[in-house]
């Protein structure tokens, strides 16, 4: 057994390099992509400001009813920007990867979960115009032949898990490489408030040459960054809540100190510290004090951690997403953030259903979570 073994094993490794090699030629570059969307953000995804010419041939588009003309560079990006679009939508688009053209959705062949690698996603989707030019390409590379229905259901079905794979790469490796081109090679402040979307903030970038000739990884590292990360001086420095080991939520009883992105705090007059574990615990402390044993309760500050920014801002001047995907310790969650612009992309990408103020949280909406 131990010589088959031997005999077998190079031989299935030459065979997945070979697959894995021909994964590997396969580009969703576009030749000549055909982009239909208008305005400065025209060659960006309306989403994730992805390059829309470097995923053209797993990319969509939407004509939505007022003429308004949408880019993606994938199904997945479509699915994440569908809750605010689904009731204006006229036709969806998706490109043939064969003939690189533009062709109705409803009426292409998805070849899911091939060896060619996902856009936005762990499973790849790949639209033909032709079934023959589906079979050949899932002959070469795997997967399987399905429905424009059944790939937007897959894809919405992997959202929240392709969504928590790709924060995970943004916080370990985009946001901090953005953070150092910003730092090494921008000549000036870059104030995201002055533009709409990120394809607009890439598009500045691109023709100020403000960060210099950036393109690519780098330009989107660099976006990522100002669009998602970067807030004004002030608020940068602010600091962060410390919150010591031993610390418990008044409300839960868990330990504070092992969440510390989903942190809030309490400063009482006195001087004592309350730790919670997310916004949510906070609110129901404060809406129920004596119900976790503090009566006459007098406060000095109420602080919650920016989602984005991670630092400590005011819970008063706070804007809180209700209903996204995002999940914190006790589950459902209140996302706080300092700016609405960061609070309505948030929402955007993360299907949330609402943005609250501090005063708009009561016992109702707080049912809503559980």
């Amino acid at each position: 057994m131990k010589k088959i073994l031997k005999v077998l094993l190079p031989i299935l490794l030459i065979f997945s390099f070979a697959i894995s090699l021909n994964a590997a030629k396969f580009s969703k570059m576009g030749h000549n992509p055909e982009l239909i969307q208008e305005g400065k953000e025209k060659p960006w995804c309306h989403v994730c400001g992805m390059s829309l010419k470097m995923f053209y041939k797993t990319s969509h588009a939407v004509i939505l009813k007022d003429g308004t003309k949408r880019q993606y560079c994938s199904i997945r990006c479509l699915v994440a920007d569908w809750p605010n679009i689904k009731d204006k939508v006229k036709e969806i688009l998706v490109v043939d990867a064969k003939s690189e053209k533009l062709i109705p959705a409803k009426k292409a062949y998805y070849v899911v979960g091939s060896k060619v690698k996902g856009t936005m996603s762990r499973v790849s989707k790949i639209a033909f115009a032709k079934k023959e030019d589906a079979e050949s390409f899932q002959k070469k590379y795997g997967g399987k032949i399905v429905d424009f229905d059944t790939a937007f259901k897959i894809a919405k079905e992997n959202l929240k898990k392709d969504m928590a794979m790709l924060q995970k790469k943004k916080q370990k490796m985009m946001y901090p490489k953005g953070k150092m081109i910003y730092k090494k090679m921008c000549k000036k402040d870059i104030d995201k408030s002055k533009f709409h979307s990120i394809g607009e903030l890439k598009t500045y970038i691109v023709k100020s040459k403000v960060c210099g000739n950036v393109k690519g990884k780098k330009l989107q590292a660099l976006a990522l960054y100002i669009w998602e990360v970067k807030g004004n001086e002030s608020m940068e420095s602010k600091l962060h809540i410390d919150v010591p080991k031993d610390a418990k939520c008044p409300v839960c009883g868990m330990y504070v100190y092992k969440y510390p992105r989903w942190a809030a705090e309490i400063i009482l007059k006195d001087g004592k510290k309350l730790y919670f574990d997310g916004a949510k615990d906070l609110f129901k402390f404060l809406l129920h004090p004596s119900k976790y044993g503090y009566k006459n309760i007098k406060i000095k500050n109420i602080l919650v951690n920016d989602y984005y920014h991670q630092v400590a801002i005011p819970a008063k001047k706070a804007y809180y997403v209700i209903g996204s995907d995002v999940k914190g310790p006790m589950g459902e969650e209140l996302i706080p953030f300092r700016y609405k612009k960061d609070a309505k992309t948030f929402k955007k990408d993360h299907r949330g259903k609402n943005i609250l103020k501090f005063e708009d949280i009561n016992d109702e909406v707080l049912k809503e979570l559980e």
